[in-house]
């Protein structure tokens, strides 16, 4: 009898603590800088956060290959262009 209260008395007590739990993600850093996920919410995110990486991903390549395209015609250097262009066709959308 005296172990049952003991468990019951536990509970209530547990019952009426606030359990801080921690953050699904950190919300304060930018997608780049997320290295934690807890809990649905923060396994949701973290597949937000690997889209929106993805895509800028691309858009960062794409970017690139313009400029470099840019470089190479003003150069006339032609390997590099369509070099360029192949990237340019496979990363912007």
């Amino acid at each position: 009898m005296f172990s049952k209260s003991i468990v019951i008395s536990l509970v209530i007590l547990l019952a009426g603590c606030k359990v801080t739990q921690p953050p699904s993600y950190q919300k304060d850093r930018k997608p780049e800088d997320r290295n934690e996920y807890n809990g649905t919410e923060g396994m949701v995110q973290q597949q937000k956060d690997q889209g929106y990486l993805m895509s800028k991903d691309l858009s960062d390549k794409c970017t690139e290959a313009k400029i470099d395209l840019a470089i190479s015609e003003s150069n006339n250097n032609e390997s590099k262009i369509k070099k360029q262009k192949e990237i340019i066709s496979s990363t912007c959308i």
